[in-house]
């Protein structure tokens, strides 16, 4: 009884100091320290039921024993480790596909546009004049061609709903003859870090491969090869361009 009472009491004790010890001579962090505990504390668990008489020794003594071993010589070597498996996960977990509906957004002094990268859906709003806050998709061709005359002094705008115009209302320059859109505007809006990001549907912290894959991503959708526009084409590559260079 003696025996069992003075076990419950020193091998908290031990465990702790011991545990101690290995966390200061190899100066564990954090995580390793929670593996360390977890590890003391089944050993800790199995030591007092033990000397509780509640785990016949024969049963457990072999396998303890040969853990305890393992633990003990290849402890320091399994915490250097981590840092290492730690660092494979981390890049496993960036190499992961982003979640589903990513989008990518430009805005100009009239319009903000989205594209949707899944289904390559483009729509926009209307920042000013007189369909300010409506979505280019809510408007009728005649109402688009309104909008386009108030862009004429910017050329971001003016390109963009062309490219928008181009890609969901076939034949709408030949209700539009007579106007140069092309010949207004004023010089195009600076590139920025910011508005690179944006523009790729990309978060402040993306790397250089998320980037990459990005560009790749919208470039098989908005290639002018494939239905897309040279503008949008431009822009896309300017970002892209701006980030990685």
């Amino acid at each position: 009884m003696i025996f069992r009472l003075l076990a419950l009491i020193l091998l908290p004790i031990m465990a702790y100091y011991f545990a101690k010890s290995i966390s200061q001579k190899f100066k564990l962090n954090a995580r390793q320290n929670q593996i360390l505990f977890l590890i003391m504390s089944a050993l800790l668990i199995v030591a007092v039921l033990i000397a509780l008489g509640r785990l016949p020794i024969h049963f457990i003594f072999a396998p303890l024993g040969a853990f305890g071993a393992f633990v003990l010589r290849f402890l320091p070597t399994l915490m250097r480790l981590l840092p290492f498996w730690q660092m494979l996960m981390s890049k496993r977990a960036s190499a992961k596909p982003r979640g589903e509906n990513q989008v990518s957004t430009i805005r100009t002094q009239y319009l903000e546009m989205v594209l949707n990268h899944d289904t390559g859906v483009m729509d926009g709003r209307v920042l000013c004049g007189g369909n300010s806050g409506k979505q280019l998709s809510e408007l009728s061709l005649h109402s688009l061609l309104d909008v386009l005359g108030e862009c004429q002094g910017d050329m971001d705008s003016l390109q963009v709903l062309e490219a928008y115009l181009d890609r969901q209302h076939e034949g709408w320059r030949q209700q539009h003859a007579g106007q140069a859109s092309s010949s207004a505007g004023e010089a195009e809006s600076v590139m920025t870090r910011d508005l690179a990001l944006e523009i790729l549907g990309l978060p402040a912290d993306a790397s250089d491969e998320d980037i990459v894959k990005a560009h790749r991503s919208m470039m098989q959708r908005l290639h002018p090869d494939r239905g897309g526009s040279d503008y949008l084409a431009k822009k896309i590559n300017a970002a892209k361009d701006f980030l990685v260079d």
